[in-house]
């Protein structure tokens, strides 16, 4: 790979789109820039995109240096079709984003280099999980969920703090949560009526448990399918930030856990470095065919009357999340515009299979 070329990862999904501008040898440094776009209610994803690219590219302008490949990642087919439509005659590349999360961890030496892992990635429009190969890069299965996540959080935070008396927008509520990864204890104020509440990591944490619990539960369930035992449990996405979190998701699914420092920005890290290896088209991974799994089986642990009542109990979060957030889209919209999982998206199916 050439050294010290300019190229840009950008991470694209529900919530809006991340982006790093860096040198293609350095995906694991401080970059140059970086910026955080969220995707405006009712936009499409492609949008945020195309203006963290367009905001990268005058960072590069101010530098008077040249950008030579910028990648995007992405989780799905339609997101990966909007953006190829948009980009028109721009140089892209798009990548499947558990193949740029696998390269960056390959790059840093944490990934196993045989075996399997399951990619745990917990962001603020849901949860990600998928079981792949690292020899091959092949996605054995792979699960979404769109009750688990920052967003939903969020939403119980903001009905935990109205209980007493504060009440806040989303924006203030998100921040409340993200600063409580790095700290023990904050006070939230309700700017109207003056009123305080204290809220402890551990006020979060039981809010989290439960999805965090059924979380694990889909976890299981996937190794299950696939009959595959994996190496170890990477955790991705903003809400794992939370040291609470990555120890109880490490105590229930007792797998060793791989962390990064900044798991929100792993994807657009492995987008650096993809785009300074293949400069423009698509970047698929591979998905294992249906009845060709191979590996050492694991014994059946789970029952199909345990995974029954892990669903059943996360339908009833994700009734109680599409309440609050139903109750938030007829309130007033807060500033910025931050899409959040409409209440279809959240109570509709809670977990989807990709395979």
């Amino acid at each position: 790979m050439e050294s010290m070329v300019l190229v840009l990862g950008v991470s694209a999904g529900a919530g809006g789109a991340r982006a790093m501008l860096t040198h293609s040898d350095q995906p694991h440094l401080p970059p140059i820039d970086r910026c955080q776009v969220p995707r405006r209610a009712g936009g499409g994803v492609e949008e945020p995109v195309f203006e963290a690219i367009r905001q990268m590219g005058a960072a590069a302008d101010r530098r008077d240096e040249l950008i030579t490949g910028a990648a995007v990642t992405c989780r799905c087919p339609l997101h990966a079709d909007a953006i190829r439509t948009t980009a028109g005659r721009t140089r892209l590349t798009i990548v499947d984003e558990p193949l740029a999360q696998l390269r960056y961890l390959r790059f840093t030496g944490r990934l196993p280099t045989t075996g399997s892992v399951i990619l745990y990635d917990l962001g603020s429009s849901g949860l990600t999980i998928t079981h792949a190969d690292c020899r091959t890069d092949t996605i054995l299965s792979s699960k979404r969920s769109t009750v688990l996540g920052g967003d939903g959080y969020d939403a119980l935070l903001r009905w935990q703090l109205a209980r007493g008396g504060v009440l806040t927008d989303k924006l203030t509520s998100r921040r409340h949560r993200e600063e409580l990864s790095s700290t023990r204890v904050i006070t939230a104020m309700d700017t109207s009526s003056g009123g305080r509440a204290v809220v402890t990591r551990s006020d979060l944490a039981e809010l989290c448990a439960a999805g965090i619990h059924h979380s694990a539960s889909f976890v299981r369930q996937l190794i299950e399918e696939t009959g595959v035992q994996p190496e170890a449990l990477i955790l991705l996405g903003g809400c794992t930030r939370n040291p609470d979190i990555r120890e109880e998701l490490s105590e229930m699914i007792e797998l060793p856990v791989i962390y990064d420092e900044e798991p929100e920005y792993v994807s657009a890290r492995g987008a650096v470095l993809l785009a300074a290896e293949r400069p423009n088209g698509d970047v698929r991974m591979a998905r294992l065919r249906s009845g060709a799994l191979t590996g050492s089986l694991v014994p059946t642990t789970i029952g199909r009357r345990k995974l029954v009542a892990a669903v059943a109990v996360t339908i009833a979060l994700g009734a109680t999340i599409a309440g609050l957030l139903a109750m938030d889209h007829t309130a007033a919209q807060p500033p910025g515009g931050v899409n959040a999982p409409t209440p279809v998206e959240v109570a509709g199916i809670p977990v989807t299979s990709f395979n």
